[in-house]
């Protein structure tokens, strides 16, 4: 069985959370900035545990998202990531089980920006492409960002939701989807 424990930032000492920026770190081939790992703060973290070994984080944080001229709530998903080895393991599904529990009871959507290696996992999941434009309200002002429109999936809640029409993010330093 998979132990995954879901905690807010505030609830997770300094030394789990360093834990977990390592293990993204070795996850992502060094490729996590200080922003990414800002981005995956200040939510809800999944924890997978092996035995007392950490293998799996996912966390969920909420954004604002413009769409069919509202503010919704949006669940995003962040800095998802199992160790090398044990991919393929059920960890992944687990760590998503709980991230979504939390979307559906308390956002308007969910959205994440999916890299093309993890799309077949978040279609399966019923995650959906987000097949219109996408926009960041930045401090210039609004900003079309179309390198990210086919790697932006939402999961729907609450609102219904034109995936051809635009989806317009806050803005965040670092990637913005």
């Amino acid at each position: 069985m998979i132990d995954v424990r879901t905690a807010h930032t505030s609830e997770l000492d300094t030394a789990i959370l360093e834990t977990a920026r390592r293990l993204l770190v070795e996850v992502f081939d060094g490729d996590l900035s200080d922003d990414d790992w800002e981005h995956a703060l200040g939510g809800v973290h999944a924890l997978a545990w092996r035995g007392a070994e950490l293998v799996g984080h996912a966390s969920v944080v909420q954004r604002r998202m413009l769409h069919g001229g509202r503010a919704l709530r949006a669940g995003y998903v962040e800095a998802v990531g199992v160790r090398a080895d044990l991919r393929r393991g059920g960890y992944g599904t687990a760590l998503m089980d709980a991230l979504e529990r939390v979307v559906h009871g308390a956002y308007d959507l969910g959205a994440l920006s999916a890299s093309d290696e993890a799309v077949p996992f978040y279609r399966g999941r019923g995650w959906r492409q987000w097949r219109g434009e996408t926009f960041a309200l930045t401090p210039d002002g609004l900003e079309r960002t179309e390198e990210e429109d086919e790697g932006v999936h939402v999961l729907p809640v609450t609102v219904p939701l034109t995936l051809s029409g635009t989806l317009t993010c806050d803005w965040r330093d670092g990637d913005v989807w």
